[in-house]
């Protein structure tokens, strides 16, 4: 299956890195114009680049701080402004902060919301009313596996998450009718700058192969190996496209078989 974009424009929050910047650079390659969102504007810069040779359209590179509302208004607006429309949004940025509960501060959960849940929903109240005066409309919001099956000492991003599972749900069936369709992407344990920030913490011993290979064995992951952001880039790119048009209100675990829940 060919699976293209060509003529939609698409908008990715946390597209600097990881994740993010494999489903642009996707995106991009399937002719879709897109424009990226983070906070360093060091790594906009070296994402737009890679973005740029992966396809022809038009690549937008925005710093923000998803916890500042007006920026993230602002930004919204000019890349609207420079790709003419928003087709799809990525709610992609985010954290994977995981403590004891007793441990978390006040602080620390109101940023996890802010960041993982009311920024989504701000950023979908800006593209929504377009998307549904166009009648078509893609939004995806990545998540974790937490979401559907929370850990203990998992919060507060698990519980942030489990929110945002239920955004997706709740937007999926006020929209369809719209044809604006509503899913959630749950990241399992995938090659991505989450992980690599998280070796020298977690293994300083091991090389970064050798930290992988121990999380596999110790993570029970009945694949076998840990994840490629290409692979999770090519599940966004199929929600994005018109392939996907019977489908909405669903998450779906790319996690190579871990999660207790389907």
């Amino acid at each position: 299956m060919d699976i293209r974009l060509d003529g939609k424009a698409a908008f990715i929050t946390g597209g600097s890195e990881g994740l993010g910047k494999a489903m642009a650079i996707k995106f991009a390659d399937a002719g879709a114009a897109v424009a990226i969102l983070a906070r360093s504007q060091d790594k906009l810069i070296a994402a737009k680049a890679e973005i740029e040779a992966a396809g022809g359209g038009k690549v937008c590179a925005l710093p923000c701080d998803l916890l500042d509302g007006a920026a993230t208004k602002a930004a919204f607006a000019e890349a609207e402004g420079a790709l003419g429309k928003i087709d799809i949004l990525v709610n992609n940025a985010g954290t994977s902060r995981a403590l004891p509960f007793l441990y978390i501060t006040e602080e620390q959960w109101q940023e996890d919301f802010e960041l993982k849940l009311f920024a989504a929903a701000r950023l979908v109240r800006l593209a929504l009313p377009a998307m549904k005066e166009r009648r078509w409309g893609r939004i995806i919001n990545v998540l974790n596996t937490g979401a559907k099956a929370p850990p203990a000492g998992g919060a507060p991003t698990a519980i942030s998450r489990a929110a945002g599972l239920a955004l997706t749900k709740v937007l999926a069936g006020e929209c369809a009718p719209h044809n604006v369709l509503v899913n959630a992407l749950l990241v399992g344990l995938i090659k991505s700058g989450q992980l690599e920030r998280l070796h020298p913490i977690e293994k300083p011993d091991l090389s970064y192969e050798d930290f992988l290979q121990d999380m596999v064995s110790t993570r029970n992951i009945p694949i076998g190996r840990i994840g490629e952001a290409e692979e999770f880039a090519n599940i966004a790119c199929f929600l994005a496209s018109d392939a996907s048009g019977y489908i909405s209100g669903t998450a779906i675990n790319v996690d190579g078989g871990r999660s207790p829940v389907v």
